[in-house]
């Protein structure tokens, strides 16, 4: 048996990725997001442009806001998740187009993301970006906490942090279009 991903918005193109289920088990068992995990890969493997890595931290960004946002009421651990994840590309986006070199090179040396790395990255982008930045992020990271692991948050307490990750979400998009910090 095989997992196929499927990934396509109006704006871009379909891309599906096949791996064997077990594979996908063994991924999930160890917690590993492999949607995530396969970006974060191929980002490396091809180095690629750092304004190039931002603006596609940025559409994954928007890609999990709208799913958290569609599985609210359906699933609110889930969107919890999705939200979660939707902040934390959000603040790679940022890290990336803000030049933050001090994370990324940690980053890179390692081959992941860790949750340090996100809110130093977060700090030091919201004083670029402003104090809703760093909030927004605070936010979703308490989803990720108490909505996600802890699947103790209602619709309702997910809901009133939506527009905290559409901000985050929001500012970070809003540094591509800015040259990048050298």
């Amino acid at each position: 048996m095989y997992i196929n991903f499927y990934y396509a918005t109006e704006a871009s193109t379909m891309a599906t990725v096949t791996i064997p289920a077990s594979l996908y088990k063994k991924l999930a068992e160890k917690g590993v997001d492999v949607e995530s995990l396969v970006v974060e890969l191929l980002l490396r493997q091809l180095n690629f442009d750092p304004s190039d890595v931002a603006e596609i931290h940025a559409e994954l960004a928007e890609k999990f806001l709208e799913e958290g946002k569609a599985l609210l009421d359906k699933d609110p651990v889930q969107a919890s998740e999705k939200l979660y994840k939707a902040a934390e590309e959000a603040v790679k986006a940022a890290a990336y187009r803000l030049g933050l070199s001090e994370v990324i090179n940690r980053v890179e040396e390692r081959g992941r993301w860790t949750v340090t790395d996100l809110e130093k990255a977060a700090r030091a982008a919201a004083r670029v970006l402003g104090e809703d930045f760093y909030v927004g992020w605070d936010r979703a990271n308490y989803l990720h906490v108490w909505g996600f692991h802890e699947a103790k948050l209602d619709p309702d307490a997910v809901r009133e942090r939506i527009p905290h990750v559409e901000r985050v979400v929001e500012l970070a998009k809003s540094t591509l279009g800015k040259p990048q910090k050298r």
